[in-house]
């Protein structure tokens, strides 16, 4: 896939999620919007965060929802964000739950009346508290299969956040794409002990590329300044960074939000509970994620193999291994 036919991979990707606007949004369009709220624990220019955003910022550019935000919250400002923003009269309220599971649930209770949708480790609780889970795992195994036939030195990094599940589930998938073309390669894990400290993974990406990596993955936005910095290549995560690093970043293991705030919004509009598990609408075969590489850069015959790997990821034929403990 060229260049060219790999940006209509990305059009591809952005089609998908456009579906998942025209399957919910008219509905959505005919009523009032819904105002949502957002809490971010970190900056929104962090990867994750910034999918989700720039979800939201969609949405509301379209009319869809009122959109309002905080960023950098702490875990310990956490709760009083929640319950600041169901005051203020926020119908759905999109954030994350990770450092503050217990505490979040606490806070749904309070207001029955207020849809909280978050990412979360756990599960969901009563009617009003959703989770959903970064699940660009499909994406991070396919990646894997090409750093796997790339590697010289037959050892490969990932500098992740912490070890909770989603992001081991990442890492491991990753690094069981890379064994299944390569089962002798080796593979560096670090954990850097937050979600936003771009130099830590900078620092986290040098020190493994010291042992010996050629090729890293960054589950943690920093990472390809690392790569970047000694002349190597790496892989992206959540969002498109080859074009901030063209000569660096040679795949990326992209997730987008929008599928997962339009399900969302449609059972807000429609009165109905969103106490579930959304995270199947970001799935790859359901249109929420993707790769987007660039043609070239590994061999063609790594290439061909992930691409039908990924076609039978698509049918259903094959299922990325979601494995969340701890990588070693």
């Amino acid at each position: 896939m060229a260049r060219d036919l790999m940006m209509s991979r990305r059009n591809v990707l952005a089609s998908g999620l456009a579906l998942g606007v025209s399957a919910f949004a008219p509905g959505v369009r005919a009523s009032t919007p819904v105002m949502v709220a957002g809490i971010h624990a970190s900056p929104v220019e962090n990867a994750w965060n910034s999918v989700l955003h720039k979800a939201l910022q969609d949405a509301a550019a379209e009319g869809v929802i009122e959109y309002v935000f905080s960023e950098g919250v702490s875990g310990t400002d956490y709760p009083r964000a929640m319950r600041e923003y169901a005051e203020q009269g926020a119908k759905l309220i999109i954030g994350e739950a990770y450092a503050v599971e217990k505490q979040a649930r606490e806070v749904a209770a309070d207001y029955p009346e207020t849809a909280f949708v978050l990412g979360s480790s756990g599960k969901e609780s009563g009617d009003n508290f959703g989770v959903f889970g970064t699940w660009n795992h499909d994406g991070a195994y396919l990646a894997g299969m090409l750093a796997g036939k790339m590697t010289k030195s037959n050892v490969v990094g990932s500098v992740g956040a912490m070890p909770i599940p989603e992001v081991n589930m990442l890492i491991n998938a990753f690094a069981a794409g890379v064994k299944a073309v390569n089962p002798d390669a080796k593979h560096l894990v670090t954990f850097i002990g937050t979600f936003f400290d771009p130099p830590k993974a900078r620092e986290a990406g040098l020190a493994q590329i010291d042992a010996g990596a050629d090729i890293l993955f960054g589950e943690r936005i920093g990472t390809a300044d690392a790569a970047k910095e000694r002349g190597l290549k790496s892989v992206g995560s959540l969002i498109d960074y080859t074009p901030r690093y063209p000569d660096t970043v040679f795949a990326n293991a992209l997730w987008g939000f929008r599928p997962i705030l339009n399900a969302a919004i449609a059972d807000v509009s429609a009165g109905k509970p969103v106490g579930k598990d959304y995270t199947a609408f970001g799935l790859l075969k359901e249109g929420g994620s993707d790769i987007a590489y660039v043609k070239g850069v590994a061999p063609a015959d790594a290439e061909a193999a992930m691409e039908a790997k990924r076609a039978e990821i698509k049918s259903g034929a094959f299922e990325v291994p979601r494995i969340t403990d701890e990588p070693k």
